[in-house]
């Protein structure tokens, strides 16, 4: 099988060939045809996350060590399965759940794989999508996927159910309130795309990238605001009238922060799902007396993959902008997200590559 590995932090992927694994007992394999590449493989790739005032996060200390491959939104073909894999046939198509956690702790048993303390995340831990194949340890990893796109269906697995996961911790929303979304990449796109499925009307759009705006205004978007402004907390503030219930940050940096709590009504709620980096200090006796509320949300559980699932077969959800690209281009693209330059999403087209 082919892979493209990090084999140094920082420096062009490698690509590797080596023996295709066989699954045993309830593991099955999955021949890649779409895999997406995310923002925050490029964290990965860089190795390493900025957690401001020059202090950073390795990610060697998380267990990713080269050499390893990339990537978690496989999307693929089951091509062989152990003898105790059930419930899964050859041939089938399927979007592989990538955060994958022990299986034995409370959190996991409760199926909250993406809280595992002893997580096993496809692309970080364990072999991921830069490949022709991966190794799936169980058959309820593997969701279908039938009737979608398989260059959108192969970004659900991370960008959708980020977003879903992120705007499922927003306040309840009445018919009056707003929801701004900072960020219009990938993930923004698909949290409008959401919030539009949801019937949520009033969503304000806000980026730097005029491009990225537009996209916005096309995906659902109400309103859009360039957050370049001095005063955008402000700006923000007034275009929701004052009532600017929840604020979802797809970016993650100190200055979407102080924007997205600045802008909150009383009692809105800020949700943090971006990885940019960087420190965020804000004056504490504030939160207490405008009761706003400020919560972090990582990726999100099978379940939710299965829900934002069913929205789009249901064709509810949008499609995210994908442009497909062979793996051989994966640098480029890499490159490309590091830079801010990709609208939309990138997928790569396994079918593309000789293998």
């Amino acid at each position: 099988m082919i892979s493209y590995q990090i084999v140094e932090h920082g420096k062009p992927l490698q690509k590797v060939m080596h023996e295709t694994p066989k699954p045993t007992g309830t593991e099955v394999l999955v021949r890649i045809t779409r895999s997406g590449v995310c923002h925050s493989d490029v964290h990965i790739w860089d190795g390493y996350f900025d957690w401001g005032n020059g202090k950073r996060f390795y990610v060697k200390d998380r267990g990713c060590i080269p050499p390893f491959t990339l990537g978690h939104e496989p999307f693929g073909v089951v091509a062989a399965m152990g003898p105790r894999a059930k419930g899964v046939k050859l041939g089938q198509k399927k979007i592989v759940y990538p955060w994958i956690g022990c299986g034995k702790c409370p959190v996991c048993k409760a199926g909250q794989d993406n809280y595992c303390m002893k997580a096993q995340f496809l692309g970080v831990m364990k072999p991921g999508g830069y490949s022709s194949h991966v190794l799936i340890p169980h058959p309820k990893y593997l969701v279908d996927a039938a009737g979608i796109d398989e260059g959108f269906a192969a970004t659900l697995g991370c960008s959708a159910i980020t977003a879903y996961s992120g705007l499922n911790k927003l306040p309840k929303l009445g018919p009056k309130d707003w929801v701004a979304v900072i960020g219009c990449g990938g993930l923004g796109l698909v949290g409008i795309s959401i919030l539009k499925a949801w019937g949520v009307k009033n969503v304000i759009a806000c980026d730097v990238d005029e491009g990225k705006l537009a996209a916005a205004k096309k995906q659902g978007a109400k309103l859009t605001l360039d957050t370049r402004a001095p005063d955008a907390a402000q700006k923000l503030g007034a275009l929701a009238m004052g009532n600017l219930a929840g604020v979802i940050d797809f970016v993650g940096m100190p200055a979407t922060a102080m924007l997205g709590t600045g802008a909150l009504r009383k009692g809105g709620r800020y949700v943090l799902c971006g990885l940019y980096g960087g420190e965020f200090v804000h004056p504490m006796p504030p939160i207490a007396q405008r009761a706003i509320g400020i919560i972090g949300s990582y990726v999100g559980n099978l379940q939710e993959l299965k829900e934002v699932v069913a929205l789009a077969k249901k064709g509810k959800l949008k499609a995210t902008p994908v442009e497909l690209r062979s793996l051989s281009d994966v640098n480029r693209t890499l490159e490309e997200l590091k830079a801010g330059k990709v609208l939309g999403r990138v997928v790569i087209d396994m079918e593309k590559e000789a293998t």
